[in-house]
């Protein structure tokens, strides 16, 4: 039995491993004051919280990292644990152990709301959800990892973690998730920063927890080799040593543990059985200089006979991720294969610790020089974890792809990217400068186009604020509906500032140029209409007569004539094909009974009581013009007809406009007197929409609802566009515009105008 004091004495000395005794101090400190919070209290896999904080110290000391990430390690737990301690951990700690504590939990409970939601699939659809739920989890790896310590201290906990769950045995669904996520995810993470110490000790582990029979199976096969296989890589390695010192090389050489799961996705990949496999068989030489391996590479050729297509050399050309070593296999005296690696100690001891390697020149405070190479090592790992083009490497054989050193540079560098957060905390990749207005167009341009605020952190804040990496992103929307909503993006969003995305930008400008293009083409509808009631052709085929007038479509006609680039002349003539009609049609003198009302005696009375006022003239007979159609408060003028009384026009009306041309003598002031309260006044009505079933429901129960009757309806769908010609009696123009914005608001509706 060991006594409490030796362990005790123990973990001091691994966890102050490699520090300064000032360090060590710091260190061995935060564990005392763990403690008694600790002890107990399960942490959130299951474990001892004060044993969980010092598995995941230990890993972070085995990679030699600095104190602070150690002390970060320890107080993971903290902030759940003791919510007081947690926030006065600044003032106790200092601020960069705090930021890495509250990154580390930041990324903690991100990655249990993208998994905790649901489970990882198993069965048809299971690679697809868990494609989505790695490509989630690696964006916000990358969010979290403004400090790449946070995913070392990350890595570490997983780590930590399946120790625990392989101590007790367990093999379960939990366990299973837990191996899954850690072979798809964390392993090719440690993989990527060259934590090759880390990486295969998690490819195990998970491989042990999602297929327990085959990882028994092959330790089972090893361990019954053993015996045999290190008296042979014993004998192996001395007589190397012996020959190596004959030549003058100084070296150290060592055997190379065996990881099942390599094993076993070399078995699957290549078909091979158990005692094919080369690698079973390996030992490690590690020299001073990269001169020296090459040495040794001939001097091993020497001794045993080489299969050339088994040599790599990592050494001129270095894997993505940096990795450096010869491989080269050999066949033994015994005729089995015989691997052997290669490598200078600054490359083997990137291979073991990868990333965490290159912290030591931080916390020593090396030369300007060495700082310069940090700092660009940093970017550079930090750049692969963006790495699109990977998201597994457990797929076989793809660690031993060779890929030339400038595509590690064509992905995006990540000052060009941000990655913020929905509240659900689905990830969202942003252009560097985005603002929550171009967050709101990249979840759908419909929410883009009703942003009216923005909540970042659970914070209001302006439209044009400027997002960082990690933050939590809210859109408060409009509704969509109500006269006094107005939906759509403000003018301002196109001024610099405001959006980053050229994406967002171009939706911003669609949404007006679709207005402008709308109030166009309703305008050139308008005056199209309004031509062929004149003309008394409005049965004609639109379709027709605009093929006849040049244009391809319908559309590209209303669009010339709403710009006027298009005269209606040219639309009269087509309208008249023989010269003589239209020479007759320019002749022919205004037919005064065809723009006056003849309307039902229900809709409006005779003489002074429909509430139209000649002025200076009592009796008068008035009728309103059909052209036109007035209603109150419209401003109107007379025109006295011959034989017809007085017929009533809008100010605007172009009918009128050509009668006061030929007898302007016959125009007379007019006005609306006293209304009745029964009195009402036929109106035209033209809807243009996108068609759907039960559109013109819709639209006839407003109607209802406002109390105006509908006496005319033409309905022409073209295209998947409705064009809707109503005839309405109103009791005032008030009422029509109120009935107007509603249905504006009905689904589908594009416009909605007053003839």
């Amino acid at each position: 039995m060991v006594s409490t004091a030796t362990a005790q004495t123990e973990t001091h000395t691994q966890l102050s491993s490699g520090l300064s005794a000032e360090d060590g101090t710091r260190v061995i400190d935060a564990l005392a004051y763990i403690k008694p919070i600790y002890e107990g209290r399960p942490a959130g896999n299951g474990q001892d919280a004060f044993e969980y904080a010092k598995g995941t110290a230990t890993v972070l000391a085995q990679l030699n990292v600095d104190a602070d990430t150690r002390i970060a390690g320890l107080l993971v737990e903290l902030p759940v644990l003791d919510p007081k301690a947690g926030e006065n951990m600044e003032a106790r700690f200092g601020k960069e152990i705090a930021d890495l504590v509250i990154g580390i939990r930041q990324l903690m409970r991100l990655h249990e709301q993208a998994f905790g939601q649901k489970e990882v699939a198993r069965g048809k659809n299971a690679s697809q959800q868990a494609a989505e739920q790695l490509e989630t989890l690696r964006k916000m790896l990358l969010a979290m990892a403004t400090d790449m310590r946070v995913v070392l201290v990350r890595l570490a906990s997983r780590i930590t973690t399946l120790r625990y769950f392989a101590e007790l045995r367990l093999e379960n669904e939990r366990t299973y998730q837990y191996g899954k996520i850690t072979l798809d995810l964390y392993a090719p993470l440690a993989n990527r920063l060259g934590m090759w110490q880390l990486k295969w000790e998690l490819e195990d582990l998970a491989f042990r927890f999602i297929d327990p029979p085959t990882y028994k199976r092959i330790a089972k096969m090893l361990e019954e080799k053993r015996v045999e296989r290190e008296g042979f890589v014993e004998a192996a390695i001395a007589r190397l040593k012996s020959e190596l010192a004959a030549a003058g090389i100084k070296a150290e050489v060592t055997g190379r543990p065996k990881h099942i799961y390599s094993i076993w996705n070399k078995m699957r990949g290549k078909s091979l059985d158990f005692s094919e496999l080369y690698d079973v068989r390996a030992f490690r030489v590690i020299v001073d200089d990269i001169k020296t391996c090459y040495t040794v590479l001939g001097l091993v050729h020497d001794i045993w006979t080489p299969v050339p297509e088994e040599l790599d050399d990592y050494i001129s050309r270095p894997k993505p991720n940096g990795y450096q070593s010869l491989h080269t296999v050999v066949v033994a005296e015994d005729g089995k294969a015989l691997e052997v690696q290669i490598r200078t100690q600054e490359m083997h001891r990137f291979a073991e610790y990868g990333v965490a390697a290159h912290w030591r020149y931080k916390e020593t405070g090396g030369s300007n020089f060495a700082a310069q190479k940090y700092d660009e090592k940093i970017a550079w790992l930090r750049q692969l974890l963006a790495w699109r083009s990977e998201i597994a490497d457990a797929v076989v054989g793809q660690e031993d792809i060779q890929r030339e050193w400038v595509e590690k540079l064509k992905s995006a560098a990540l000052d060009d990217r941000i990655y913020v957060l929905t509240p659900q905390a689905r990830v969202i990749e942003l252009p560097a400068g985005a603002t929550p207005i171009d967050f709101a167009y990249y979840l759908h341009t419909d929410i883009g186009h009703r942003c009216r605020g923005a909540r970042v952190d659970g914070v209001m804040v302006p439209l044009n604020t400027v997002l960082k990496n990690g933050q939590t992103v809210e859109i408060i929307t409009a509704r969509g509906s109500g006269a006094s909503v107005a939906v759509g993006p403000s003018r301002d969003w196109l001024s610099p500032g405001y959006v980053a995305s050229p994406r967002t930008r171009a939706k911003v400008r669609a949404w007006f140029n679709a207005i402008e293009q709308r109030e166009t083409l309703s305008h050139g509808r308008a005056l199209l209409d309004k031509t062929l009631q004149r003309e008394g052709k409005t049965a004609v085929n639109l379709e027709e007569l605009a093929h006849k007038l040049g244009f391809p479509k319908l559309d590209e006609l209303l669009l010339a004539l709403g710009k006027e680039t298009f005269s209606l002349r040219q639309v009269e003539q087509a309208l008249h094909s023989d010269d003589e009609v239209k020479g007759a049609a320019k002749a022919a003198p205004i037919d005064e009974e065809l723009i006056t009302n003849k309307s039902r005696a229900s809709s409006v009375t005779h003489g002074a009581r429909p509430g139209v006022l000649v002025v200076g003239t009592e009796g008068l007979l008035t009728q309103l013009a059909r052209c036109c159609k007035p209603a109150p408060p419209d401003e109107i003028v007379g025109f006295v007809t011959r034989g017809k009384g007085v017929s009533i026009h809008r100010v605007g009306c172009k009918n009128l406009a050509q009668m006061r041309l030929k007898a302007h003598e016959r125009v007379i002031q007019t006005t609306w007197g006293a209304l009745g309260g029964e009195t009402v006044y036929p109106v035209d009505i033209f809807i243009l929409a996108n068609d759907r079933q039960g559109l013109l429901r819709d639209i006839s129960e407003i109607f209802s609802r406002e109390k105006i009757n509908v006496v005319g309806v033409s309905t022409q769908s073209s295209r998947g566009q409705a064009r809707m010609a109503f005839t309405a009696e109103i009791a005032s123009t008030a009422q029509l515009q109120k009935a107007l914005m509603i249905i504006r608001d009905v689904g589908g509706v594009i416009t909605a105008m007053r003839h």
